[in-house]
Formats: structure tokens, sequence, C-alpha cells
């Protein structure tokens, strides 16, 4: 299970270090595509493999559909893992989550997000201050 929150650092050379206790998962492989609220994703090879599957059956006959597929899909690219357990951040991925030096990788039980530090403060403060009222609303969905 991929869960919490690391401060790590992208290098010069746009590398990337995944936090060790979360690399055995992503040991078949990972793909790396744009996220919702300008993050990234990174899945495991199996989990994309599902995820690409819901996009690829997805109504190319509805205007949102269409687009939201080719966001993730066009975006994606298969990333793999150096010795020291990091992974390269295409240019077009960094400029489109903000990315600079400082980034925040979050555990969100079956894929990670990639956050610029700036972005996910912002981001949390928000979401901190409505967990009541999200909590209302999962309330009635089941949770």
């Amino acid at each position: 299970m991929l869960i919490g929150e690391y401060k790590h650092i992208l290098d010069t050379k746009k590398r990337l270090a995944v936090p060790a206790k979360f690399r055995r998962f992503f040991k078949q492989g990972a793909v790396i595509t744009r996220g919702i609220d300008n993050c990234l994703v990174l899945y495991s090879l199996k989990e994309w493999e599902n995820m690409a599957n819901k996009l690829g059956k997805l109504p190319a006959s509805q205007t949102e559909a269409r687009s939201f597929a080719r966001v993730m899909l066009a975006g994606a690219m298969a990333v793999k893992f150096d010795r020291l357990g990091r992974i390269l951040v295409p240019d077009y991925l960094k400029e489109y989550a903000l990315l600079k030096k400082k980034a925040v990788i979050i555990g969100l039980y079956n894929r990670l997000e990639i956050w610029s530090e700036e972005k996910w403060k912002i981001y949390r403060k928000q979401a901190e201050k409505q967990v009541g009222d999200l909590a209302g609303k999962l309330g009635e969905l089941g949770l």
C-alpha cells in the first residue's frame, strides 16, 4: 500500500528519487503521466494497464471523455528507476506540474502523486479546511 507524504529534491538532471519503501511496488515497471490539479501521477505498470484500459473504453463521442483520455494517455511515459531509485521527469511533465527543485511525493493507496512543494502546500491547506464538509459528502457515499 502506498501512503504517506515525503519531500524530495529534483536534481539538475531532472531526476527525482522515489522513497525506498515504495520502490518494490514498481519492480515490473512504472508509468508517469499528468494528474489532476497540476500534479503528476506515478503508476505501477499493472495499475497503469488498468487505468489505460478504462481510458481506452471511454466513449469517443463525448468531448469530455476524449479530452481526458488524450491528456492522460498522451502525457504518459514509461520510466525506469536508476540504481539510486530515481526516475527522470520529462520536461513537458515538469512544466505541467510546475516542478522546480522541491517536490512532494504522496502515496494514494495504488499510485503516487508528485507535486511541486509550493502547489502541495496550497492544495493541502485548502483541503484541510474543508475536511469536515468532505467527510460529510463522502459519508453519503458510504465511506
